[in-house]
């Protein structure tokens, strides 16, 4: 019975919901976007000058780069870079094809999609970090190994960039909010639409604080607020991410992102990856739940120090 009574709530109800979005008239966002892909965040050397690749050349591009991934790079078995290198391709799905523009780089902007520059201000911060690294060890405590060895923080950016597995995100659309879920270490981010005043500029979060709206039928997520330890390729905490997110057709989703960082970097950047929907499942990321790699990390270092 009580079946019964659910399923004819749920047919009630459908009218309603369809009436509620075709009002509404927003893009639908909903469902599993898969970002892997073979074409890199930044331009290779040998296409200096050129940002789009023949159809002939990104099918040799996509076999050379799946059998760089797929060879045999195994050391002696026992030695230490066997154990630092203990993923092997089974582990991995970066992806068969380059995105579907052929572009030979994930960054659009600069015109030699490459990243801009450090300011003296960001080549200081980088090195005194590297000093830092040198001088204290990089395993004096957990504090010193990177946010994603840490489970805090891998591939869900923001910006979404591709990573060697779990390139999927899952978007949950409704009237006030927008949520992106990615599978990488099970990151969400909740995003309000037309949203009041952001955190003050002493609270920051190392997601951002986001704020959304509607620009016609593109999504556009405003985030700033990052925390310094964030460090996108260089960044600071004064980084303003601006990501846009496109319905193309029924099967693609456009996501593009700009990186403004004054006190980092020489000039803004952004790029722009085609999102493929998915008929799979998110599936839970496990970081934490059995993952003696943090302990096994520190006692190393511990037992190094020892000899």
């Amino acid at each position: 019975m009580r079946v019964l009574i659910l399923a004819a709530v749920a047919l009630a109800a459908a009218p309603l919901l369809a009436q509620s979005q075709k009002a509404d008239r927003r893009p639908d966002l909903d469902g599993v976007w898969n970002f892997a892909t073979l074409t890199p965040l930044e331009r290779p050397s040998q296409y200096a000058d050129k940002p789009v690749l023949t159809d002939a050349e990104a099918e040799v591009f996509e076999r050379e780069a799946l059998q760089r991934n797929d060879a045999d790079r195994r050391p002696p078995a026992g030695s230490d870079a066997d154990v630092a290198l203990a993923y092997n391709n089974a582990w991995y799905d970066r992806g068969s094809k380059v995105v579907g523009t052929r572009r030979t780089s994930i960054i659009t902007d600069p015109p030699d999609g490459r990243i801009p520059a450090l300011t003296a201000e960001g080549q200081r911060r980088a090195t005194l970090r590297a000093d830092a690294r040198r001088q204290h060890g990089p395993a004096d405590g957990p504090e010193d190994r990177s946010l994603a060895e840490r489970c805090l923080l891998f591939g869900a950016g923001p910006p979404m960039l591709p990573g060697p597995y779990n390139n999927n995100v899952q978007i949950v659309q409704t009237r006030d909010y927008v949520v992106i879920s990615n599978e990488m270490i099970h990151d969400a981010r909740i995003v309000p639409l037309n949203a009041g005043p952001r955190l003050p500029g002493s609270v920051r979060r190392w997601q951002g604080d986001p704020r959304g709206h509607w620009d016609g039928d593109v999504l556009v997520v405003d985030t700033t607020n990052f925390s310094d330890r964030t460090n996108l390729r260089g960044s600071d905490e004064q980084l303003h991410l601006v990501e846009r997110f496109r319905r193309v057709d029924a099967n693609t989703l456009l996501y593009e992102f700009t990186v403004d960082d004054p006190t980092a970097f020489t000039k803004s950047w952004s790029g722009a990856i085609p999102m493929t929907r998915s008929t799979e499942s998110i599936y839970e990321y496990a970081c934490h739940e059995a993952n003696y790699a943090m302990g096994g990390i520190l006692r190393g270092a511990r037992a190094q120090e020892k000899q």
